[in-house]
């Protein structure tokens, strides 16, 4: 009798643990699984469970990439041995020596320097020459610009012009005109082109023949080169 009493409560044990599996795992069975994407640098992983989580040292967030391509620039032009049309412009100061004589004015020495897109020619120096008649008169001038080795040749055309502010001195002339290139040295060897000369400016003391003076002077040239 007790046999048969203990073989009852051993089954009745048994149907009650299969009762408490399948409990435990029906839900996980029925569950639906997911999968996420895990990422660590370079690495991707794919991860697939009921709840699903990256390893160690992973993320969901996906990594932005960035970008190699290097912007395009466009270089700017410069003046090579090969040619080419260069812009230039710039802004010049310095000293003028004057000498008066009977019927003209001679400019002995024209030193100075320049600002600007001047192309590394910051060196100014020249001469020029007038024969005052009018409160406005043509006159005749060549310089030279120069710069890490290179030169660049100017001589004024006829629309070169001075002009005094005032009947006699003391006063402010102001002059404006075009100067040609007509070559150079170094990579300005053989260079044509004009730049335009604007709102040069410089003051005279006298007009007396045989006066000697120095005076300061500032223009603005521009326009362009161009180069063999």
């Amino acid at each position: 009798m007790k046999s048969t009493q203990k073989k009852k409560l051993a089954r009745i044990l048994v149907a009650l643990m299969a009762i408490s599996v399948l409990t435990a795992v029906t839900p996980t069975a029925n569950a639906a699984s997911k999968t996420i994407t895990c990422y660590k640098g370079k690495i991707v992983k794919k991860v697939t469970a009921v709840k699903p989580q990256c390893p160690k040292g992973f993320t969901t967030k996906k990594p932005v990439v960035k970008s190699t391509v290097k912007p395009t620039v466009t270089p700017t032009p410069t003046a090579t041995a090969t040619g080419g049309n260069v812009a230039f412009s710039g802004t010049y100061s310095g000293k003028i020596g004057l000498l008066w004589g009977d019927s003209s004015v001679q400019a002995t020495s024209v030193d100075g320097t320049g600002t600007g897109n001047v192309l590394g020619l910051t060196e100014l120096s020249g001469n020029g020459s007038a024969a005052p008649a009018n409160q406005c008169d043509a006159f005749n001038g060549t310089g030279i610009l120069s710069g890490g080795g290179n030169t660049l040749k100017l001589t004024f055309d006829s629309s070169a012009k001075a002009c005094a502010e005032d009947a006699g001195a003391p006063t402010t002339i102001t002059f404006t005109g075009n100067a040609i290139i007509n070559g150079g040295t170094g990579k300005y060897a053989g260079a044509t082109g004009t730049l335009k000369v604007t709102g040069g400016s410089f003051n005279i003391k006298s007009t007396t023949a045989g006066a000697k003076e120095i005076s300061a002077f500032k223009f603005t040239i521009a326009g362009n080169i161009v180069t063999k």
